[in-house]
């Protein structure tokens, strides 16, 4: 029996995979990923409590922190990663942490995730304090690296969240804002890099998309923050130009090499049009 189990350890109903052929095996497991949107839809109200949370201490010259181990971490440093370039915030507002160090990002680091100080120790070498928000990852809901972080942040007045793939965790009961996204059984039992990854990925997507757009990092639908770091970004930023302006794309280019970014482009031309 499964029922003792956190719900990410327990056995699910694929078994024998190593007999089935290819595509049935990944029928299979593409069954399993549909649940996960759902799963994700009914903590809607719990990431919107996050976001809002998190956009308002930003809002005051605070940082958003993932913190996480393994699968987790990787996920949060990922994210993190990527708001710089897509909505052009400062690097170092949104910090991704892993256990172990950056070293752990391609190689897993043996029990760093068992050490219940060295998340907080981590969150100390940036000087956290209560301006900042911070988020623990942990599909299972008991890694110590996070759940000791968590902990100690409270007792500290700083604002935490919680992503977790189980119930009534230790994790959920440390975070001021616990999002608990009950993914069930893995298909490969206890990979939760799988239907549990997937879900964290999907949350972190909502809460820093979200975050940015109250910051004010989107107009409409368009990334006008955008760093321009490559060709196709150069290109996107002249599309968004001439949609808005209506000028030709020599112009749009024109202007934006002018002015560095999609947003001080428009802005420009418009004051110049007043």
């Amino acid at each position: 029996m499964n029922d003792h189990l956190p719900h990410t350890e327990r056995s699910g109903k694929h078994d024998n995979l190593e007999q089935l052929p290819a595509d049935e095996l990944l029928l299979r497991m593409n069954e399993e990923d549909q649940s996960v949107a759902l799963t994700v839809r009914s903590v809607i109200p719990e990431v919107a409590r996050v976001v809002e949370k998190a956009a308002a201490q930003m809002a005051v010259g605070g940082r958003l922190f993932y913190l996480g181990a393994g699968t987790s971490g990787r996920l949060g440093i990922v994210d993190a990663s990527e708001c710089p370039p897509t909505f052009g915030i400062e690097h170092g507002r949104v910090i991704g942490l892993i256990a172990g160090g950056d070293q752990a990002i391609r190689k897993a680091v043996e029990f760093a995730e068992d050490d219940p100080e060295g998340g907080w120790n981590d969150l100390k070498a940036h000087q956290v304090s209560e301006k900042d928000f911070v988020v623990g990852i942990a599909a299972s809901g008991r890694t110590p690296y996070v759940v000791g972080a968590i902990q100690r942040c409270r007792a500290e007045n700083i604002p935490t969240a919680c992503i977790t793939c189980n119930e009534n965790t230790a994790l959920e009961e440390a975070a001021e804002f616990p999002i608990v996204a009950v993914t069930g059984a893995e298909f490969v039992t206890g990979s939760t890099r799988l239907k549990a990854g997937t879900a964290q990925k999907l949350i972190l997507n909502m809460l820093s998309t979200g975050v940015m757009i109250k910051l004010g990092r989107v107009k409409g639908n368009k990334m006008v923050d955008m760093q321009l770091a490559n060709a196709k970004l150069v290109e996107r930023g002249t599309r968004m130009i001439v949609q808005e302006l209506g000028v030709s794309a020599e112009e749009a280019q024109a202007m934006l090499e002018e002015h560095g970014s999609v947003r001080k482009a428009m802005n420009n031309s418009k004051k110049k049009d007043h």
